[in-house]
C-alpha cells in the first residue's frame, strides 16, 4: 500500500529521526528505533543533515534499517539545493536496491559560505526530477506560518501549490505551536486547490535554548504560553520535559479532534518522550479510522 492510502482509512501517525554524527550516537540510534517499533508508527523519516551535506549512505543504511530490520515504511529526505543530478540519481539509485520508494523532497537550508550547486534551485523543481524518473511516492514540506525566504502567505501558498502539481502526495508541516495557525493555513491551501494530505509536524520541548534556537532558525515563533511554560520551568529540566510533552499532547489531541490528516512527531531521537507521548493520544488515533 502506497503511504498516501493510508490516509483513506484513518489519522496518521509518523515520526522523524536524523543521522547521529558520532558512532555512540548512532549506537545510540539503533536502540532508538527498536523502542519505537512498539509505537507502529506509519511511517518513520530521516533526514539527511544540514541543507542535505551529510552522508546520504548513512541516510539509506537508516531508512534499510526501518523499512528491512523492523518493518515500518521508511521516507528519507532529499534536500536538493547542494546536489547535482547524478548525486540525487545515486541517493535513489541506493533507495531502490533495498526496496525504499518513498523520499521527502526538500530545496534544503542554505549554509553560510556555501555556494548552492546544481539545479535545484527549489523543492519543486527536485520533486518534478523524481517524478519524471519515476518508482517513487514524494512527500513534500510545508509551512504554516509562510516559509521566511518567501514573500508573503500568499507567495508561499503559491509555490506550495507548485510543490505539489510537481508530483507531491503529501505534505508534512514545519514544527509550529499554535494550533490555530495550522487551522488558518489549512483554510488557505484547501482555498487555494490543494487536496494532498496534509500532516501536522509537532514537537516536544526538553530543552529551552534548542527550542528557543530551533524556532528562530524555522522562523517560527513561540506563542505567550509557550514561552511562560519555558521561562517558568528552564531550570528544572524534569518540570519542563514534564510540561513540554503535556504541551505536546494538548496540541496533538486539539489537531485529531478538529480531523487533522496525521500528526508527524520530530522525536530528536529520543524515544523516552515519543512513547509518552504515543501513549497519552493513542486511543485518540484508534477512535478516528475512517
Amino acid at each position: 500500500m502506497k503511504l498516501v492510502d493510508a490516509f483513506k482509512h484513518k489519522t496518521v501517525f509518523s515520526i522523524e529521526v536524523f543521522p547521529p554524527k558520532t558512532e555512540v550516537g548512532v549506537e545510540h540510534l539503533h536502540q532508538t528505533l527498536e523502542n519505537l517499533q512498539g509505537i507502529h508508527p506509519d511511517f518513520i523519516s530521516v533526514t539527511l543533515g544540514a541543507g542535505g551535506t551529510g552522508r546520504h549512505d548513512l541516510t539509506v543504511h537508516i531508512a534499510d534499517e526501518i523499512q528491512n530490520g523492523l518493518g515500518i515504511p521508511a521516507v528519507a529526505h532529499i534536500p536538493g539545493i547542494y546536489q547535482t543530478k547524478e548525486s540525487v540519481d545515486e541517493i535513489l539509485d541506493q533507495l531502490e536496491e533495498r526496496g525504499i520508494s518513498n523520499v521527502l523532497a526538500l530545496r534544503g537550508d542554505r549554509i553560510e559560505g556555501l555556494a548552492p550547486t546544481g539545479v535545484f534551485h527549489h523543492a519543486d523543481d527536485l520533486t518534478a526530477y523524481i517524478q519524471q524518473r519515476g518508482g517513487f511516492e514524494i512527500v513534500g514540506a510545508c509551512y504554516p506560518q509562510v516559509h521566511q525566504e518567501s514573500n508573503n502567505a500568499v507567495d508561499d501558498i503559491k509555490h506550495l501549490c507548485e510543490k505539489v502539481d510537481a508530483g507531491a502526495d503529501h505534505l508534512i508541516s514545519q514544527v509550529f505551536f499554535d494550533n490555530q495557525c495550522f487551522y488558518d493555513f489549512q483554510e488557505k491551501a484547501e482555498l487555494s486547490g490543494i487536496e494532498v494530505p496534509i500532516e501536522a509536524g509537532i514537537m516536544h520541548c526538553t530543552n529551552k535554548k534548542q527550542i528557543e534556537r530551533i524556532a528562530q532558525v524555522a522562523g517560527v515563533p513561540l506563542p505567550h504560553k509557550y514561552v511562560a511554560m519555558l521561562s517558568r520551568y528552564e531550570n528544572n529540566p524534569e518540570a519542563l520535559r514534564d510540561a513540554g510533552i503535556a504541551y505536546a499532547v494538548d496540541q496533538i489531541a486539539d489537531l485529531v479532534s478538529q480531523g487533522v490528516d496525521g500528526i508527524h512527531l520530530y522525536t530528536m531521537n529520543n524515544s523516552d518522550t515519543a512513547q509518552r507521548i504515543w501513549d497519552a493520544t493513542k486511543s485518540l488515533f484508534s477512535a478516528t479510522v475512517k
